[in-house]
């Protein structure tokens, strides 16, 4: 299937966006020739700031496919913004039904009509205390396996430097480096034409996310940690921990906090 024109909207969007993109941050790119040249695909991008979907679309978009992003379908109702999110092609995720893959239906159409669909499969900037990964929610998992379309993991780092993560003030000198690494598709035939249990999902989804940690991996130099961070684990243990703090005695909550601060 041949590729969509990037059309109006879409260069609009770059003439605003690339000339302070460039000037903030110089480019490190590497596996553009990894993005498929025709036909629909998924990019499973690592996420660890607030302008790093514009560092990212820059990247891709040089490519000569530009990315489609999810959004909350709200946004496509009215305004400017709603005709930007439109007319750029993004596709709109109706989170209010009951029936999941329902929910990304419109995922599922845009590959299916030779779109790249990019997918943030953290939900959110990471939280992990070293900004790697976290574990990732089963939507791009969902998209692929319904539609057997290529997953592209890629990995991003600097964009969290210019703009930490759930910081307000960015760190604009000295000038930062936006390092992209886009890898080979991962391997997910093994989950084909089989029943999209919770389980499958899971294991489909931590296989794509260990390929974009490897990514990042490559592009820091290091070594991740072994088990990602999982934030709904995290949360089970900060209200297991409130629990127990609750129950305790005043004397025993005071010889608790003394402990904490080594005293």
């Amino acid at each position: 299937m041949p590729r969509r024109r990037i059309g109006f909207w879409y260069r609009f969007a770059a003439v605003i966006c690339k000339p302070p993109l460039v000037v903030l941050i110089k480019r490190d790119w590497r596996g553009m020739e990894h993005i498929p040249a025709e036909g629909g695909f998924i990019t499973a991008v690592n996420h660890n700031s607030h302008i790093d979907p514009f560092a990212y679309a820059h990247f891709q978009y040089n490519t000569g496919r530009v990315p489609r992003f999810l959004a909350k379908s709200g946004l496509f109702k009215k305004g400017f913004v709603g005709a930007a999110m439109r007319g750029t092609g993004q596709i709109p995720v109706y989170r209010e039904t009951t029936d999941a893959l329902s929910a990304f239906r419109a995922a599922i159409d845009a590959v299916e009509r030779g779109e790249c669909v990019a997918f943030y499969p953290e939900g959110t900037i990471t939280r992990d205390p070293d900004q790697w990964p976290m574990t990732g929610k089963t939507g791009a998992a969902r998209v692929a396996l319904q539609t057997k379309c290529p997953v592209i993991p890629v990995a991003q780092w600097g964009a969290n430097e210019l703009l930490p993560p759930y910081a307000k003030k960015a760190n604009v000198l000295p000038r930062k480096t936006h390092r992209v690494l886009a890898g080979p598709p991962v391997d997910l035939a093994r989950f084909y034409d089989k029943e999209m249990t919770p389980e499958l999902l899971k294991e489909a989804t931590e296989v794509i996310m260990a390929a974009v940690t490897r990514q990042l991996e490559e592009i820091r130099g290091e070594k991740a940690p072994t088990t990602p961070y999982d934030p709904r684990q995290e949360r089970i243990e900060q209200r297991r921990r409130t629990a127990t703090h609750n129950r305790q005695t005043p004397v025993q909550q005071k010889a608790e906090q003394e402990e904490g601060q080594g005293t």
